[in-house]
């Protein structure tokens, strides 16, 4: 199944059991694999490129919940919260930090890197492996202090 065809689901699914929440969550991630699939480039959406806008949808979704909480406005930082937690539904389960620390030891002696010149060589690839599993933030901390 689709990530398209389990969001259209779960949003008659929502409709039905009256969730708020997830029904204006699941709305913004149907529109943003619509704004995808007609933009042009003729492209269909793979598991990557699904991972990927999800991925972006959370970002946004922290970014601005992290701003609301700044400025002390907790009803706005909530309703951010309800909606990272929707789209954590269709993203992978995030690694542990030992899974993490093992799967960057696996890249780094793939990729033979020993020193810091190195790290773009070894984030390329983790970012590709690891997509969706972990934070960009994450990787690029222990791949620091692992090539350090």
């Amino acid at each position: 199944m689709t990530l398209e065809e389990k969001i259209n689901a779960d949003l008659k699914s929502a409709m039905k059991a009256g969730d708020k929440a997830a029904l204006r969550t699941i709305r913004s991630i149907k529109s943003a694999i619509m704004l995808a699939n007609t933009d042009g480039s003729g492209q269909t959406m793979d598991a990557t490129k699904e991972i990927a806008l999800l991925s972006k949808l959370l970002k946004q979704r922290q970014d601005s919940k992290k701003i609301y909480e700044d400025q002390g406005r907790s009803d706005l930082a909530a309703t951010e919260a309800e909606e990272i937690e929707v789209i954590q539904r269709y993203l992978p389960a995030q690694l542990s930090d030992a899974d993490l620390e093992a799967a960057i030891d696996d890249i780094i002696s793939r990729t033979g890197a020993s020193s810091m010149k190195e790290m773009g060589k070894v984030m390329g690839m983790a970012n590709s492996t690891l997509a969706g599993q972990a934070e960009g933030a994450r990787i690029a901390a222990v791949v620091k202090s692992k090539l350090s």
